[in-house]
């Protein structure tokens, strides 16, 4: 599974080789062709990265460790071994201690995702102590998905995916979508909130960057309930999507320790059409 912080990570450097490119031109327009314009990229210290899910679904449920990289290197991202992961229920008061299996992936054995459950994770590695706290939303019922199509400018054609599903009304509610096309997972996680949509009778249209469906395809939508941290994190992510979009800053982690990525107790619910 690709991890989101890395796809973040991407963005962001290829992001600063575009802001750099066009500082370096505009420096150029402004002085004498004998300018040297000398750009300092630092390497940073890398850091630590944590993506945990545990859902409504039957488990195992797993949680990813890796590092970030420099600016500099090649997108190829290290795996954590050896660290000590604990999942708790804490509404069940449950434990699990996870297992390694393979390199940086860590596997439950006998913990449940159950909605309304509030669920605590601790990571132990390299000397520092990690936590964070999620609780899982009861779910929303994904009733349809239904396809629309639009002239884009270059990609021409797109066809774009509404789920339909009612809203509970009095509730914050916070969504998160994923779409598989022919069995392939799309890199685009899409985000909704009920903020100005309380108790209506949803259709919204799901976010994509490119025309990645065809009439045909086989096509699924899954719907996550996440809670207001997790939203966060991955709305900050589409947010810095874009062309125009400046380099970002880190998403928001509801990890302690500075950890970058994030701990999710989400319910799912998929929806598969092909598409017309």
């Amino acid at each position: 599974m690709k991890s989101k912080i890395h796809e973040y990570q991407k963005k962001y450097k290829n992001s600063m080789s575009k802001n750099i490119f066009i500082a370096a031109i505009a420096a150029l327009a402004l002085t004498s062709c004998e300018k040297v314009i000398d750009i300092d990229l630092n390497s940073s210290e890398s850091k630590i990265v944590i993506e945990g899910n545990i859902t409504n679904e039957a488990g195992p449920y797993q949680v990813q460790i890796s590092k970030t990289i420099n600016f500099s290197e090649a997108n190829n991202f290290p795996s954590v071994s050896g660290a000590l992961v604990i999942m708790t229920d804490k509404t069940s008061n449950s434990t699990d201690t996870l297992s390694e299996n393979p390199a940086g992936i860590y596997k439950t054995h006998s913990i449940q995702g159950i909605a309304g459950h509030k669920y605590d994770l601790i990571v132990s590695s390299g000397g520092q102590i990690y936590t964070a706290s999620t609780t899982m939303p009861f779910p929303v019922t994904l009733d349809s998905i239904a396809f629309k199509h639009e002239s884009v400018l270059v990609v021409g054609n797109s066809i774009s995916v509404s789920p339909y599903f009612q809203d509970p009304a009095g509730v914050a509610n916070y969504y998160t979508f994923d779409q598989f096309v022919n069995g392939r997972k799309i890199n685009n996680t899409s985000v909704f909130s009920d903020r100005l949509s309380d108790g209506k009778y949803i259709s919204e249209q799901l976010f994509m960057d490119s025309a990645y469906i065809k009439v045909g395809d086989i096509v699924s939508t899954k719907m996550n309930c996440v809670d207001k941290h997790v939203w966060n994190y991955f709305n900050t992510i589409q947010g810095s999507r874009g062309f125009s979009s400046p380099a970002p800053a880190n998403p928001t982690s509801n990890i302690s320790n500075n950890a970058l990525g994030y701990f999710s107790a989400h319910t799912v619910q998929t929806k598969t059409a092909v598409a017309y």
